[in-house]
C-alpha cells in the first residue's frame, strides 16, 4: 500500500515538472519570436515637423558704450584746478582739470613780443625796398633822356649800384620773413601746449570718479584722476566658447537677465563676436567634456535695446541667445534615438508591432534631434527605450506623449 502511494506522488511531481518546463518554453518562444508580449510602461510620441531653435547660454557684464580714464602726466607738472565733481554730467569738450601753464604762458608772451618786433622790422624793409624801386625807376629814366634842359644824365653805373643795394635789401627781408615764420611756429607750439594743459572730456557722459589726491610718478599715475563714462545706453561684454562663437551672428536677438533682478529681463541684440581669441584671459579655458583639452574663448558684445536707466556699470548678467534653424524638419525627442552596434536607430510603433529603423540624424537643440531619413511625419516612435525592445515586438498597451 505504501509503495502505491509513493508511486502516485512521484507521478504527480513528474507531471508538474513537465508542465512547468513546457510553460517556460512557450513564454521564451513568444518573447523571442514576437508572437505575443504583455508590455507595460511604453511611451510613444509622433514624429513632428519643427523648426529647431537652439538656445545658447552665456554670461557677461554691463559696461558703458565708451569711457574715458584720464591719468596724470608727470611732464605737465602740477594740477592747477579741477573743473568737475563726481556724478556731474559733461559734454564732449568740457574742461575736466587744468595743469599749471603759467611758465608756458610767459614763454608765449615773450615769443609774441619778439614776433611783433620782427614784423615791424620786416615792414621797414618792405618800405625801403619800395623806395629803392622808385629810385631805380627814376635813375633809369634820367639815364635815357634828361627831363629838363640843364639836367645832367645819370650815369648807368648809379643804376647798377641802386639795383645791387635793392637785392641786398631783398635778401635781408627774406631772412626777416624766415625769422617771423620760425617765431610763429614757436608761438603755435606754445599755444598748443597751453591748450593741452587743459584736459577736456572726449565724450558726452557722467563723471564717476574725481581723485584730487592722485599721485603723478615717472611712469604715470597708477589710478585715473578722472573717470568719465558715456551717457549712451549700456552694453554687455563677455566671452563665449569656440563652439558657440561659430553659431552666433550679428543682429541675433538676446534676452538679458541681470543677476540682481531675478524676475526681470531686458532685450538686446548681438553687436559683434571677435574673430580673435580673448588675449586678456589667455584665450583658453578647461573644457569639461574635452578629455582634459582646452577650449578657446572669443570676446563678444551685445547692445541693450531696452531702456538701461535701471542698469549699472559692472552688473553681472546671464544672456540667452536663440539660434534659429533653417526651416522646419522632421524631429524626434532625444530619448527616441538609440545606438545599436554603432548605428543610430529608433523604434516605430506600427499596427501594434515595433519596427526597428536605422536613421540618419541631423542638427539638434536641447529637446529634439533632426531625422533626415528613416521616419515619416506622424509615425509613433518609442521615447522610453530599453534593452528589451526588438524588431517585431508586439505592444498591447502604450501611452502617447504630446
Amino acid at each position: 500500500m505504501k509503495k502505491k502511494v509513493w508511486i502516485w506522488v512521484l507521478s504527480i511531481v513528474v507531471v508538474l515538472g513537465v508542465a512547468t518546463a513546457v510553460t517556460l518554453a512557450i513564454k521564451k518562444k513568444t518573447a523571442s519570436g514576437g508572437e505575443e508580449l504583455q508590455d507595460e510602461g511604453i511611451t510613444v510620441q509622433k514624429v513632428a515637423e519643427r523648426e529647431l531653435t537652439e538656445t545658447i547660454l552665456v554670461t557677461g557684464k554691463i559696461v558703458p558704450e565708451s569711457e574715458q580714464k584720464v591719468f596724470l602726466e608727470p611732464d605737465k607738472g602740477e594740477v592747477k584746478e579741477y573743473n568737475v565733481e563726481e556724478n556731474q554730467k559733461v559734454k564732449a569738450g568740457d574742461p575736466l582739470f587744468k595743469y599749471d601753464s603759467s611758465k608756458l604762458q610767459s614763454e608765449l608772451n615773450k615769443a609774441v613780443r619778439e614776433r611783433d618786433l620782427i614784423q615791424k622790422r620786416a615792414k621797414t624793409e618792405e618800405n625801403q625796398i619800395a623806395d629803392m624801386n622808385r629810385r631805380i625807376t627814376k635813375a633809369k629814366a634820367n639815364s635815357r633822356t634828361p627831363s629838363n634842359e640843364g639836367d645832367e644824365e645819370v650815369p648807368q653805373e648809379n643804376v647798377n649800384d641802386l639795383t645791387k643795394e635793392k637785392v641786398e635789401l631783398e635778401i635781408q627781408h627774406e631772412s626777416t620773413k624766415a625769422e617771423i615764420a620760425s617765431t610763429q611756429e614757436q608761438i603755435n607750439d606754445l599755444d598748443k601746449q597751453i591748450k593741452e594743459m587743459t584736459v577736456v572730456s572726449k565724450i558726452d557722459g557722467m563723471v564717476v570718479k574725481v581723485d584730487k589726491n592722485a599721485v603723478s610718478t615717472e611712469n604715470g599715475s597708477p589710478e585715473p584722476a578722472i573717470h568719465v563714462i558715456s551717457s549712451q545706453p549700456f552694453k554687455v561684454i563677455g566671452t563665449m566658447s569656440e563652439f558657440d562663437a561659430v553659431k552666433i551672428k550679428e543682429k541675433q536677438s538676446v534676452i538679458i537677465r541681470p543677476k540682481v533682478y531675478k524676475d526681470r529681463e531686458w532685450k538686446g541684440e548681438v553687436e559683434s563676436v571677435s574673430q580673435f581669441p580673448d588675449n586678456e584671459g589667455g584665450g583658453e579655458e578647461e573644457f569639461a567634456g574635452g578629455g582634459g583639452g582646452g577650449v578657446t574663448m572669443y570676446p563678444f558684445k551685445v547692445k541693450v535695446t531696452d531702456d538701461t536707466s535701471e542698469l549699472r556699470q559692472g552688473f553681472h548678467v546671464s544672456l540667452e541667445i536663440k539660434i534659429d534653424g533653417k526651416g522646419k524638419s522632421l524631429v524626434v525627442p532625444h530619448a527616441a534615438l538609440m545606438e545599436e552596434d554603432g548605428v543610430d536607430v529608433v523604434y516605430v510603433l506600427k499596427d501594434g508591432v515595433l519596427e526597428r529603423r536605422e536613421v540618419q540624424k541631423g542638427s539638434m537643440n536641447d529637446e529634439f534631434i533632426e531625422i533626415k531619413d528613416g521616419v515619416k511625419k506622424d509615425e509613433l516612435v518609442v521615447i522610453t527605450p530599453n534593452e528589451g525592445l526588438h524588431d517585431g515586438m508586439e505592444v498591447t498597451s502604450f501611452d502617447e506623449a504630446e
